[in-house]
């Protein structure tokens, strides 16, 4: 069922900026915090099957300088550099297998598949570590995890890490550094809207389904998905509820969308009551570049799927030529 605003209202759905005080500065320290450890990107042959790509197993220096893993593929023979899609991926899973992200390969592009620390699940195991522990009591899952304050929460290191992989993705000679986009799908559209609002060198970004964005209001229509651990996480800790929405404010990605410039295609399903329609076109609006928006008006948190990968192809083909 359709579970947000109807459709006339969604198209003018533009709530202020959570804004906290502050929040440049706090990204621009952890940024150079972790420039300050060497990128170090690796990209290991490995042989995975694929007779028409080329596959490398990838490591190099996150948040922290912690080792993120991922993989890289090119068309087999291609003449670099090309255009790179650095993917990022939704939440509870990893990298899984290189057979899993043959698409971008196949329409002639190279892509860099980043691995979500300490996240993994059945169908999409991830072969990255978290190495900082919580600070404080949470429930299952990472929404939690040191959710009291910016500087120990867990996707302050992630956003940092999807930033590490532009710059991985761009030291590899087969790629253009300045035709990298930016992609990835509910948390991997988070991931993808940040680095947007980060990095402005980025050439585009694919957005679909985005999750953290619009956080309170989120948190207010649905409990459905990862926004399903905050609210049971607050219906116990009742005490830490404004001090966790305080650093909830710092990755909500309204902020980022306001501070980002290259051009962007933005996904949102009607129906979906894990990232609630209103909060992808709070981010849609608030987003400062170029952009286009398809909305599928009887899809949940799939989006458009196959569709969509059809509309971010000719996007990026009509970016780049």
């Amino acid at each position: 069922m359709f579970i947000d605003l109807p459709l006339d209202e969604l198209r003018r759905y533009r709530p202020p900026l959570p804004e906290p005080p502050g929040f440049d500065a706090f990204w621009h320290r952890t940024l150079t915090e972790t420039h300050a450890h060497d990128l170090d990107a690796r990209f290991t042959a490995v042989d995975a099957g694929m007779a028409l790509l080329d596959t490398y197993d990838v490591e190099f220096a996150g948040f922290g300088g912690h080792r993120i893993r991922g993989w890289f593929l090119a068309p087999r023979g291609a003449e670099g550099p090309l255009p790179c899609v650095v993917q990022y991926l939704g939440y509870g899973g990893g990298r899984a297998h290189p057979h899993d992200w043959p698409l971008w390969p196949c329409a002639g592009l190279a892509t860099l598949v980043m691995d979500a620390r300490g996240q993994s699940g059945p169908d999409r195991p991830g072969d990255t570590p978290d190495p900082v522990g919580a600070d404080h009591p949470g429930v299952p899952g990472k929404m939690t995890q040191g959710l009291l304050a910016p500087d120990t929460y867990y996707y302050r290191r992630l956003y940092t890490d999807a930033v590490r992989a532009v710059e991985a993705a761009g030291a590899h000679p087969m790629v253009d550094p300045a035709r990298i986009v930016v992609s990835g799908r509910s948390q991997g559209g988070a991931c993808a809207l940040a680095v947007a609002g980060l990095v402005p060198e980025v050439a585009a970004a694919l957005i679909d389904v985005p999750f953290l964005t619009d956080i309170r209001r989120a948190l207010e229509v649905t409990e459905d998905g990862p926004y399903g651990e905050l609210a049971r996480y607050f219906a116990g800790e009742r005490l830490d509820i404004d001090r966790a929405l305080a650093t909830l404010d710092h990755v909500d990605g309204l902020n980022f969308a306001a501070r980002a410039q290259t051009p962007a295609l933005f996904s949102t399903g009607l129906r979906d009551a894990v990232t609630p329609p209103s909060t992808g076109f709070a981010a849609y609006h608030h987003y400062a570049g170029p952009k286009e928006q398809q909305v599928w008006r009887f899809n949940g948190h799939e989006g458009g799927g196959g569709h969509q990968r059809t509309e971010q192809i000719r996007f990026v083909r009509e970016l780049f030529g």
